[in-house]
């Protein structure tokens, strides 16, 4: 069989407070539709520049610590020269720097190969957009 290619955007709401959303559930879904037991890549990528995809343990604590280490090492302050939104906005910019705004996952007879506690989450510290578009694509 040769290779597909399919993907689909989905919007969710963030809200106007940093947050870690777990949105594997929404990944699986799509490759349940699109993936039929077949191998291959899923890509997720947030086409924003304020937010991230990671690849973390949820629920134990994993993904407030690091929503704590991005507040730690980018303090929401007025040290930032991008300057417009609400104070300290400009740290939200340099976010997608650390985490990057897509994951590509391996896909194996139409699930992801995630390890037993990873999860995929959507990373947003930028409380000035509550909307976020997520593109899933899978090649497989």
């Amino acid at each position: 069989m040769a290779d597909t290619f399919q993907t689909r955007t989905f919007e969710i709401t963030t809200g106007d407070r940093e947050v870690a959303l777990d949105i594997t559930e929404r990944c699986a879904d799509f490759l349940s539709e699109v993936a039929a037991g077949r191998d291959g890549l899923l890509n997720v990528f947030v086409p924003h520049a304020t937010a991230g995809v990671a690849v973390l343990e949820t629920g134990a604590g994993s993904d407030d610590d690091l929503l704590a280490v991005l507040r730690d090492l980018l303090p929401p302050d007025d040290r930032w020269r991008h300057r417009h939104g609400s104070p300290g906005h400009g740290r939200d910019h340099v976010i997608p720097g650390l985490v990057a705004p897509h994951a590509t996952l391996p896909v194996i007879e139409g699930r992801m190969a995630l390890g037993v506690w990873q999860s995929v989450v959507l990373i947003d510290t930028n409380g000035d957009n509550p909307r976020r578009t997520v593109r899933l694509s899978f090649l497989g």
